[in-house]
């Protein structure tokens, strides 16, 4: 998805659906393929992302003068943000579409969304070449960071790309020259394009990112979004017992039985310290085990046999300190 037909064979394909009463049985082929890619759960981080996405682009849609506010995307791993991230830039890219339909014989497509990693070791030069790559902006060694910097520029403009998403941003580190330099780059570009900006990164607060002068300016421009472990209990709600029903009507299983995986919040919770990608691992496995060996129903029994993500069963059998 980092380069635009990636990107727009995502966004434009439909995504996976759950069963409906209505439909046909699937093939244990076709379960076992929708349980590996499924659904996207609607978690409060990815409601939250996006009414402040909406609201910044209109926000900063006139802003001429300085650089439009912006967002960022911060949590430990497994915590969904990436599929939040790019939850709100499909969202975003249908929306633009359909308001703003390809004219009939042209072979552009409109360009509305922008989806960059920052590569590993990223310096400034390394980065803008990852933005063009993206539209396929031809980038030769003789150029300059500069150069490549005003094709970017000039072409994004051009092609009306009005998000940019830029996803692994705790890569950067602006206490090292490369790093700081990289830190102007993207401060350089939100000044020049006219685009909302939106960042993900793993526990972003706790790096170099927020220190220093460039850290400063970045704090005072985005706004920080949590994609933390959901809570048991928020008040009166249960948000992590809402998540499981949730992925639990989204199941494709003959014969569970609907309240099966709630009733087994604690231990859900306690297994996966509450982080929504390591809780959709787990019940996805045992969903295609369950496929798999012909039970067709997830039990305690079913999710205690699945080995997770080191993360969660670090959490679940913690080491002892002498």
């Amino acid at each position: 998805m980092t380069t635009w037909q990636g990107w727009h064979r995502f966004a434009t394909t439909n995504p996976p659906a759950p069963p409906q009463p209505d439909d046909p049985p699937r093939s244990p082929e076709e379960r076992l393929a929708y349980h590996s890619s499924f659904v996207t759960i609607r978690t409060p981080a990815i409601n939250q992302l996006a009414t402040q996405v909406r609201t910044l682009m209109i926000l900063g849609r006139h802003q001429q003068t300085t650089a439009r506010p912006s967002l960022i995307v911060t949590g430990p791993a497994a915590a969904g943000k990436t599929t939040a991230l790019l939850h709100v830039g499909r969202a975003c890219h249908l929306a633009h579409t359909r308001k703003n339909p390809t004219p009939p014989g042209s072979a552009h497509a409109t360009t509305p969304v922008a989806y960059v990693l920052v590569p590993p070791g990223a310096t400034a030069k390394t980065l803008i070449t990852e933005f063009a790559r993206y539209l396929g902006i031809p980038v030769t060694t003789r150029m300059t960071q500069t150069q490549i910097t005003d094709a970017v520029c000039h072409t994004y403009t051009q092609a009306g790309v009005q998000l940019v998403l830029i996803d692994e941003i705790h890569r950067l580190n602006p206490r090292t020259t490369t790093g700081a330099q990289t830190a102007d780059l993207l401060k350089d570009l939100t000044e020049r394009l006219p685009a909302t900006f939106v960042y993900a990164g793993i526990n972003v607060t706790d790096t170099p990112l927020f220190t220093g002068v460039r850290g400063a300016q970045l704090a005072g421009r985005a706004t920080l979004i949590t994609c933390g472990p959901l809570p048991a209990r928020h008040g009166t709600r249960e948000p992590f017992r809402e998540v499981i029903t949730d992925i639990e009507n989204a199941l494709d299983l003959h014969h569970h039985k609907p309240g099966t995986l709630p009733r087994h919040t604690p231990y859900l919770h306690q297994r996966t310290a509450g982080r929504i990608g390591s809780l959709t691992r787990l019940i996805r496995q045992a969903a295609i085990t369950a496929i798999c060996d012909g039970t067709e129903r997830i039990t305690k029994t079913t999710l205690d046999a699945v080995r997770l993500d080191h993360l969660a069963e670090q959490h679940r059998r913690p080491t002892r300190s002498r």
